[in-house]
């Protein structure tokens, strides 16, 4: 079973979080049920990481065995765009209630959808609206178990 990561997974994991032990176990399980990757526009995001290098992400990458999907297929591009182009419209017939989301929410869940088995995220709620269909690696108790750790919660 292939698990595509989020990216605050591995931002949590760097940055020494509380909940960093519990989300280390979570990646552990989830390579042990198969490969681990993300998507290009996470690598992207992980480049604004403090003090992360294309080098420094490499190296973990390499080390931690987790895939990088640099190439993302056209039926991604696709359904991402035709997902936020809903996500776009729920948001006008709304008047702009709720959080604003962004393209590269949809690229992350739709390679997950497309191209992996799982999401693995700390941030269930922004994936659950418009990826109903997606699977994701940790459960609502699971998740809220990790949260409780975090410092945002306290």
């Amino acid at each position: 079973m292939r698990t595509a990561i989020d990216t605050n997974v591995i931002s949590a994991l760097w940055s020494h979080e509380p909940s960093r032990s519990s989300i280390a176990a979570a990646l552990a399980s989830a390579s042990q049920e198969g490969g681990l990757a993300i998507a290009a526009p996470v690598y992207a995001e992980l480049l604004a990481y403090p003090g992360a290098s294309a080098k420094f992400i490499d190296a973990f990458l390499n080390e931690t065995g987790i895939v990088c999907d640099f190439s993302i297929p056209e039926p991604v591009w696709r359904e991402a765009g035709r997902r936020f182009a809903l996500y776009c419209e729920r948001r006008r017939r709304a008047k702009g209630a709720g959080p604003k989301r962004l393209l590269v929410d949809f690229l992350i869940g739709t390679h997950a959808l497309l191209m992996a088995d799982q999401l693995l995220t700390l941030d269930r709620h922004r994936y659950q609206p418009s990826f109903p269909d997606l699977r994701q690696a940790l459960s609502q108790a699971q998740l809220a178990a990790i949260l409780r750790y975090t410092p945002a919660a306290r």
